[in-house]
């Protein structure tokens, strides 16, 4: 049975920090292109990044380019996202997912993705 479970949000100030996580289980990362998206209510998901499978690609968004860093550990099936001077803005539902296909034409298109995790929450004050 696959799962993927989000974690690491929060509330924090802004220009603060926080470092998300998404652990899997039922599938490897190693065999997935991987992804971190974010949504807020009544907008569509929005692709902030993607990392391929031996982790040797990576891909930001404009919007946190400079700011987020994604990374994984393959060993311990973790994701990361790491998210520096955070701003309002940010303040959204963030998810990961995972994506079969050994090609990912288009990383930020949420179609792209087959397994997705609930989301953690981040909220960032002014």
């Amino acid at each position: 049975q696959v799962q993927v479970v989000e974690s690491g949000g929060g509330l924090v100030q802004a220009g603060g920090t926080l470092r998300l996580s998404c652990t899997a289980s039922g599938f490897r990362f190693g065999d997935y292109n991987m992804g971190w998206f974010r949504q807020t209510p009544g907008k569509e998901r929005e692709g902030l990044s993607c990392i391929n499978r031996s982790g040797s690609y990576t891909d930001l968004s404009d919007s946190v380019k400079g700011r987020f860093t994604v990374s994984q550990d393959n060993a311990k099936n973790t994701l990361y996202l790491q998210m520096n001077s955070l701003k309002p803005e940010d303040t959204a539902t963030y998810y990961c997912a995972a994506a079969s296909r050994a090609y990912v034409a288009r990383w930020y298109d949420p179609d792209e993705y087959i397994y997705w995790g609930q989301g953690t929450q981040v909220t960032v004050s002014s």
